[in-house]
């Protein structure tokens, strides 16, 4: 007799709220559904060990999965242990009531605790995001347990009676909703399954009911038990024409004729049952880990190095974290790191495990432990899941610490590549800094790797505590060569999270200052100037008139000053704080904003009274071409410092030809 009811929800009109908002992606049934086969299979394996169940020898464990898209249905199938009609009356039948909690409470003293995937008794409930009808068939392992069909429409409403299934396990079919009839798609199916249960422990096969079959032919050594023959095929002998002494031709056999078989193509499981993180990590090879990358991430660049997480106390974690090879010209910096529970996808990059700065990578971690909500798909944010955060970033730092001291001529190759993920951890984790700060490298001026304190060490005679730095060799080479002519160190540090974390060395290093080497002439450049003296006083307040009023900027910084480098007639330097202070306005998309609310530019022209041409301008003050020469020294400059505007080099190029003109003799108009 079928048994009707209404399903027993906790609270009032609570399904409807569940089957709308529960999972924010309706894909995600798939991964519930199988992931409760994966459980009925793990608990039936358990009760199997424990003597409780004797397995025929014919059954493979597997999920089976068959899409019918001229049907618009899904069934997935699992062989584990089934249900009774009082067990679906529990789990289906009331709402929330966790099977897998139930199970675990009756046989947590009678076998190791293997891996159940369910929390939460609510997964099934999933598929009504995108069918309007969900049947189950299920046949319990129990002895003389009877199979039990039960079906309900919309969710609120069930019917549950005596079944026909004859194998122990579940079967369940989706009657699709027209909107959601995409799932019944082989490929969009492969898709979503790839996706969620590429790890899953047990193996998962998908098939297509309205596609026409598909045959191998293979060799009869090649067949197994499990193949079903269609047809025996004759492949003939082999022959060759050979001629004889005599001149005569005659055929012979170089290869005899083969019996082979036509099978149905034997089907292939979607998933890797498993996947190397499991693996200790001296039982993988590079690689394994190099092929894992490739697959999991469809890059095909191969991977700097990984660190490979495998822990059981105090929590179960095992992972692997693979350091990508950037083209920083090309490519944003941003990574994948896949989080999983006991093998089953839960989402990318959740902030509450994966610490920020390691989302540059890309890994995958997988935590049994992790407190999830009722979706999967997000944390309870508490103090476990800091742990979590914590323990990958310390062995992280173990790695790269470990790898500084023991390997440096690796790490230093590694280094252009890795330090933006070092230096953004830096700023952003304070226990990676604790751990990191010793082992963060500068590039100097000759190409060798330097620390801090080897930094500082170098430039200690002539500038104690002060790091002198280059953002753009090309921009900066005139600044490069006055260094270098003069034994002054530098480190070039073009990356754009080289200004944020610069600032924050200089905050966790007290005293230690950066400045670019264009931030002012330094004193070793520079020729003494007495103070009394007056004629040079004289000529330095001529020449900054005279600039002023040939560029028509009242308000430029103008400095004169006797450099030692004879060959450069003018130069720009730019005040360490207001560039500083540029560069985090253009980070933030300001560039707009008036800098004169921050002091000006604080741009500064330096005039070389040493240089010629500085000298003309002084002795010619009133000269036809006197403002040319002043125009043109100072877009000079400014190109060594960078591009001009658009406007400042069409006028640049323009009074370059007026002065190659005059130079050869020739009449400017």
């Amino acid at each position: 007799m079928a048994k009707k009811g209404s399903l027993s929800i906790t609270s009032e009109n609570i399904f409807p709220v569940i089957k709308k908002w529960l999972y924010s992606d309706h894909d995600i049934f798939y991964r519930e559904l199988i992931s409760n086969g994966c459980d009925a299979i793990t608990k039936l394996k358990k009760l199997e060990l424990m003597g409780e169940y004797e397995k025929p020898e014919e059954v493979e464990y597997k999920i089976q999965v068959s899409v019918n898209p001229n049907e618009k249905t899904i069934t997935i199938k699992d062989n584990g242990l089934g249900m009774t009609e009082e067990e679906i009356d529990k789990y289906i039948n009331q709402i929330a009531f966790s099977g897998v909690q139930d199970f675990m409470a009756k046989y947590k003293d009678k076998a190791n605790e293997d891996q159940i995937i369910g929390h939460f008794g609510l997964g099934f409930y999933s598929a009504f995001m995108v069918a309007d009808k969900v049947t189950i068939d299920s046949l319990s392992y129990q002895k003389d347990a009877k199979a039990i069909h039960w079906e309900s429409e919309g969710g609120i409403n069930f019917e549950m009676t005596e079944g026909e299934k004859t194998e122990v396990g579940t079967t369940i079919v989706l009657y699709l909703n027209e909107d959601s009839t995409e799932f019944s798609n082989e490929y969009r199916a492969r898709e979503v399954i790839e996706k969620y249960c590429a790890f899953m422990p047990v193996s998962i096969f998908l098939e297509n009911e309205t596609a026409e079959p598909q045959y191998d032919t293979i060799e009869k050594d090649e067949l197994t038990d499990k193949d079903k023959v269609i047809e025996t095929v004759i492949e003939p002998a082999k022959t060759e024409e050979k001629e004889n002494e005599d001149g005569t031709k005659e055929t012979v056999e170089i290869e005899p004729s083969r019996e082979k078989y036509k099978i149905l193509r034997r089907p292939v499981a979607l998933n890797d049952t498993n996947p190397l993180w499991n693996k200790h990590p001296n039982e993988c090879t590079e690689d394994e880990y190099k092929d894992f990358y490739r697959k999991v991430f469809r890059d095909y660049k191969e991977p700097l190095f990984w660190i490979h997480l495998n822990m059981d106390y105090p929590f179960n974690l095992k992972g692997i974290l693979y350091f990508p090879k950037i083209n920083m010209e090309y490519e944003s910096i941003e990574g994948t790191i896949k989080l999983y529970n006991n093998q089953v996808f839960i989402a990318d990059n959740i902030k509450e495990v994966i610490p920020e700065f390691l989302m540059l990578l890309k890994g995958v971690i997988d935590c049994p432990d992790l407190p999830l909500n009722v979706s999967r798909s997000a944390l309870q944010n508490d103090g476990f899941v800091k742990k979590i955060s914590d323990y990958i970033t310390k062995k992280v730092a173990d790695k790269l610490s470990g790898m500084c001291k023991t390997d440096r001529e690796n790490y230093e190759k590694y280094w252009d590549d890795i330090a933006p993920f070092i230096k953004f951890g830096y700023i952003k984790d304070e226990k990676f800094a604790e751990k990191m700060g010793d082992y963060i490298l500068y590039k100097n001026l000759n190409g060798t790797y330097l620390t801090l304190q080897d930094c500082l060490d170098e430039n200690k005679e002539k500038h104690e505590n002060t790091i002198f730095y280059v953002t753009n060799e090309k921009e900066q080479s005139q600044y490069i060569n006055l260094f270098k002519e003069e034994g002054i160190d530098a480190v070039i540090m073009p990356a754009a999270i080289d200004n944020p974390f610069i600032s924050h060395v200089e905050q966790k290093k007290e005293g230690v200052k950066f400045l670019r080497i264009d931030t002012d002439l330094n004193a070793s450049f520079k020729e003494e100037v007495k103070e009394d003296d007056e004629a040079f006083k004289k000529s330095s307040e001529e020449l900054t008139e005279l600039f002023k009023k040939a560029l028509n900027n009242d308000k430029m910084d103008i400095r004169v000053e006797k450099m030692k480098n004879t060959g450069i007639a003018s130069m720009i330097t730019v005040s360490e704080e207001t560039r500083r202070m540029q560069d985090m306005m253009k980070m933030y998309n300001m560039g707009g904003m008036d800098m004169s609310m921050f002091g000006g530019a604080g741009e500064t022209l330096v005039l070389n009274a040493n240089h010629p041409l500085v000298k003309f301008v002084l002795e010619h003050k009133d000269g036809a071409n006197t403002e040319k020469i002043c125009e043109q020294l100072y877009d000079l400059a400014s190109l060594a410092h960078g591009a001009l505007s658009p406007e400042r080099m069409t006028k640049f190029v323009s009074r370059s030809n007026e002065i190659m003109m005059i130079m050869a003799g020739q009449k400017v108009e």
